[in-house]
């Protein structure tokens, strides 16, 4: 396919270079804002002109992305990952492009927006309290232990902590006073999901639901993600209740749609959302589940081209992806790297620690070593495939 309209992403790094595979393939020209921590990588063969950033705040990326749109329209902009969403929606409220609308972009990008929005439509989620330093929370998280504190901006799971007796309650404040703002939650008990979805003009095109497994409290870091996953007929009922009210509530309108939910004592409830790629290699998985490039039906959407034959509703295959774990310490040896490959469901073993890199304690996914990417064809198959990952994948560490 060639197409002369000209796309503009903002935030590629290592996992949003499929995009630029998939702009290749639909023939669409490229510019792209990039950060300065990887602009010696980036993929000047897939792109026209890049815009450096520096910094990771959103207001450096929304300079960048000024530049990049005061030096002419683009047809179509997609942002990446979460510092991104802002400075891309703002671009696209005043240039009338495709998105998900500021109003959503906004309410993404602070846990505390969210929580007042949905508290205001009604949607389940945990009760919780806003409070300038957790110090003013002592009083209230005594009351309801256990709760969950987390920061009002961050992503990947970091800052989130699980407090549940007295002593951690004062352990946390003693911590984590110098912080700032941050959000009181009641902590939820049950397991963890994700739902993703293709949105146009507040039409769910295409939704996946990925099962979760995470660290022990009390960070809750992501070790596994299960996608395709189908719930029995009711629950499945009440999550479809929850997903379209979420998106009615932020006033989502065009464009990838990741939602964090739990199922409690009182079903679904609603942990956060992000109008953006989600993180984890999940377009991948998903890629592979179902049969379609994820990265071409975003881009799709962003510039109106239509995606009848595309998108398939039911998963045709079991992918997931996992990230291999070890103590803190010293990396001495990696074993197994060959034999994880050589089953026939896994699809990649990309590590980004080696030997003699240092393995720190796992409080936040950006400190995970690696994934591996699945894709089975049966369930049991994919099960199989994890078990044999887990206990063939050795990453061996010495006490520092």
């Amino acid at each position: 396919m060639n197409d002369s309209r000209e796309l503009l992403l903002v935030g590629i790094g290592t996992m949003g270079r499929p995009y630029l595979d998939a702009a290749a393939r639909l023939g669409l020209r490229v510019r792209a804002v990039e950060s300065a921590a990887v602009w010696e990588n980036r993929p000047v063969d897939l792109a026209e002109r890049f815009y450096r950033v520096e910094g990771g705040q959103d207001e450096s990326w929304a300079l960048g992305v000024s530049e990049a749109v005061a030096e002419s329209r683009p047809d179509g902009l997609v942002a990446f990952a979460e510092p991104h969403v802002i400075s891309a929606a703002l671009a696209q409220d005043r240039l009338g492009l495709r998105g998900p609308s500021l109003h959503a972009a906004v309410i993404s990008r602070n846990k505390a927006l969210q929580r007042a929005t949905f508290g205001a439509y009604g949607v389940p989620q945990p009760e919780y309290l806003q409070v300038p330093s957790v110090a003013k929370a002592r009083e209230w998280m005594l009351e309801r232990l256990p709760v969950v504190v987390k920061p009002l901006t961050l992503a990947g799971s970091e800052g989130v902590e699980l407090v549940r007796t007295e002593a951690a309650v004062e352990d946390v404040i003693a911590r984590r006073s110098g912080e700032g703002a941050v959000l009181v939650e009641e902590a939820v008990e049950g397991p963890e999901y994700s739902w993703e979805a293709l949105v146009r003009d507040g039409e769910v095109l295409f939704e996946n639901v990925t099962a979760k497994e995470t660290t022990a409290p009390p960070y809750f870091v992501e070790l596994c993600h299960r996608v395709g996953h189908v719930f029995e007929p009711e629950l499945a009922q009440r999550v479809t209740a929850l997903t379209r009210s979420v998106l009615d509530a932020i006033g989502m309108r065009t464009g990838l749609v990741h939602l964090e939910f739990k199922v409690g004592a009182r079903g679904p409830v609603l942990i956060e959302i992000a109008v953006r790629t989600p993180g984890d290699y999940l377009p991948d998985a998903i890629g592979l589940a179902y049969g379609f490039d994820l990265y071409e039906a975003v881009l799709r959407l962003s510039l109106g081209l239509p995606l009848d034959g595309l998108v398939n509703s039911r998963p045709v295959s079991w992918a997931a992806t996992v990230f291999p774990t070890a103590g803190p310490g010293t990396i001495s040896e990696i074993s197994g790297v060959p034999e994880v490959l050589a089953h026939p469901a896994v699809v990649r073993v990309r590590l980004r620690k080696g030997v003699g890199d240092t393995v720190r304690p796992l409080t936040s996914s950006s400190q995970r070593m690696g994934h591996v990417l699945i894709n089975a064809s049966s369930p049991d198959e994919r099960e199989d495939a994890l078990a044999h990952v887990h206990d063939t994948l050795l990453i061996h560490v010495a006490q520092n």
